[in-house]
């Protein structure tokens, strides 16, 4: 086998707000990939404007850094557990990877399941402990936190022989010694160009470029992102394109570019171990190989872990539906669905009852919270139904799926948060006191049992307790769960809301709508204290008389309302709910408008019940 001494291809890992990104920003400027003068946003590599306001990585992007001869090709991964496909995805163009820890936080959710992609593909991996700036940091605690994972997770005798560099992304210091304060990067640098392996390759094999990623230009078209395998692949040269259906056909390559930076850059040919953007191939998706004409031999196809919850998605049927949005119909739905499809391979679409809703299956409500989010700002007006988990049968039981869920909280909090996780037959797996403070506990639960929790851990944590989970595995069935309390204050009428009934209607509920809004029968308009729903007439007007009495005109004081995200309201919603989306508004509403035939079917469902 030969290799490529010149190159070196790796992927950054970890939980989410570990550093990945910032320490990305700090290994461009220390290899002079910006001018001195030049101006550069901070955490460069989140480009969408969703990955700018949420603070967090959605898409993995690539970029590329050089170091003396030697070109790093980075690929930079989403640290939130939705987003696990992009990280199983990038993970097949690389030789070795970053296992960022931070130096407080120690291993969470994530990082467990990120490890366990990396020991399972055999690939190098460099344990960087970042943030040594803290002021509470515990390093050789987090130390020894990692070591007893990589034993957890069944690592072989040399993987768990890791290297570690302890840095400072933000200030873009790095060391290996913890008590040797670093001055610069390059302690990094020296540690991957040893221990990541260049790419190897036969040189006798044909051409394979084995496609990881999509993207799409203006300009071009769709571009496939592939790492060239073996062989040498050549601007309009002719290929065999090996499709996901097992067919085989003819194809030429358009135009080829590699990462210089953050820059894309046209070239001629490409050869092993380089990843590459190859436009010119219309339908090519991911998973799919481009071979040698005279040998085409297909490679292995991408797999990612299976969908756990599921969201029905359609048009908008609401009564004031095409007032805000530009994209209205089911047939643009779907196609934007279908569009999704192509480059998001951990999420599917299936058709339902309803021929204007389909049933978006994906790896958690963030995922297709930004999903839906997105079409939101692409001009879409949408239904979006309550999330729900999906099931399966194991041995003809019936399982469902299961999440680690890591909780830190205040110490005076840990009661509330204990009883509320015990309503929800959460199993507690550990729970760790570090003298601070704060508590460390560890949850196997129901993801069901999920659905809602972060809005209600946050409020009897008075705003300050951290959660995170990820996806455990399946269990057997664990029975009813009632996780929300509280019923729906709900509009009777079309109308403008008025100052009068809202201050009647605050001081016993939580309401979502102030004064002079635009309802209509059917919409959530507040939150009932007691588990009933409540229909009320939230446009009554004040009558007018000629009348005067002394204290009729005092100033009215109005509670400001409750204003819902996107990922609130979808949290929020009960199973006969549902969340209108349009570009300017969030509403919650009912399935059912009528409130007569709402009526009618609770006192069915009753009386079978009975």
């Amino acid at each position: 086998m030969a290799i490529r001494s010149d190159l070196r291809n790796i992927a950054v890992i970890a939980h989410v707000d570990h550093g990945k990104t910032t320490l990305v920003d700090a290994l461009l400027r220390q290899s002079g990939a910006f001018r001195e003068n030049e101006q550069v946003a901070e955490r460069v590599m989140d480009s969408m404007d969703l990955e700018r306001e949420k603070g967090i990585t959605i898409l993995a992007k690539n970029t590329a850094v050089r170091r003396g001869d030697v070109k790093i090709n980075i690929v930079d991964t989403p640290g939130h557990a939705d987003f696990g496909g992009e990280v199983e995805r990038a993970l097949n163009m690389v030789d070795g990877v970053l296992l960022l820890v931070d130096a407080a936080e120690g291993p969470r959710p994530q990082t467990r399941f990120v490890l366990r992609k990396a020991l399972e593909a055999g690939l190098t991996i460099v344990v960087v402990v970042n943030k040594i700036d803290r002021p509470d940091v515990r390093l050789g605690e987090v130390v020894d936190e990692v070591y007893e994972l990589f034993m957890d997770l069944d690592a072989t005798d040399e993987q768990i022989e890791f290297p570690i560099v302890y840095a400072d992304a933000r200030s873009g210091i790095a060391t290996h010694d913890p008590d040797v304060p670093g001055t610069n990067m390059d302690p990094f640098f020296d540690v991957v160009l040893e221990h990541v392996p260049p790419p190897s390759y036969d040189p006798d094999e044909p051409l394979r470029a084995h496609v990881t990623n999509l993207d799409a230009s203006p300009y071009v078209g769709r571009i496939a992102i592939c790492r060239v395998d073996s062989g040498t692949l050549r601007r309009g040269a002719a290929v065999a394109w090996c499709r996901t259906d097992g067919s085989i056909q003819p194809a030429k390559v358009g135009t080829i570019s590699v990462t210089e930076a953050l820059a894309q850059v046209d070239v001629e040919e490409a050869g092993p171990g380089e990843i590459v953007y190859v436009s010119g191939i219309e339908g090519v998706t991911i998973g799919e190989t481009l071979a040698d004409p005279e040998d085409p031999r297909p490679m292995h196809e991408i797999t990612v872990d299976e969908p756990t919850l599921s969201m029905a998605i359609g048009a908008n049927t609401s009564p004031v539906a095409g007032n805000d949005g530009t994209k209205l119909t089911a047939r643009q739905v779907k196609a934007r669905l279908d569009a999704e499809l192509v480059g998001n391979v951990s999420i599917r679409v299936l058709p339902t009852e309803r021929p204007d809703t389909w049933e978006v299956q994906g790896r958690g409500e963030l995922q297709l919270a930004i999903l839906v989010e997105t079409m939101r700002r692409e001009g879409f007006e949408l239904t979006v139904g309550k999330p729900a988990v999906l099931l399966r049968e194991v041995d003809g039981v019936l399982n469902e799926p299961t999440e680690r869920l890591s909780v830190d909280v205040p110490e005076e909090h840990m009661g509330a948060v204990t009883q509320l996780l015990g309503e929800r037959k959460a199993r507690m797996e550990d729970m760790t006191n570090h003298g601070t403070g704060w508590v460390r506990l560890d949850y196997v639960v129901p993801a069901r049992a999920l659905i809602g929790f972060r809005t209600e851990f946050l409020t009897e944590t008075r705003g300050t307790g951290l959660l995170h989970h990820v996806f455990e595995g399946w269990e057997p069935w664990k029975g009813e769960l009632r996780t929300r309390q509280t019923g729906s204050i709900v509009a009777d009428r079309v109308g403008a809301t008025t100052a009068y009934a809202i201050t009647s209607l605050q001081e016993r509920t939580t309401l979502f709508v102030g004064p002079t809004e635009k309802v209509y029968g059917g919409m959530i308009v507040g939150e009932n204290p007691r588990a009933e729903d409540m229909d009320v007439n939230i446009c009554r007007e004040k009558k007018l008389t000629n009348v005067r009495a002394s204290a009729s005109d005092d100033t009215i004081r109005l509670t400001p309302p409750r204003r819902l995200s996107l990922e609130q309201a979808l949290e929020y919603v009960a199973d006969d709910e549902c969340v209108e989306v349009t570009p300017a508004v969030i509403r919650l509403r009912k399935v059912v408008l009528d409130a007569g035939e709402r009526a009618r079917s609770l006192k069915k469902l009753k009386n079978a019940r009975a």
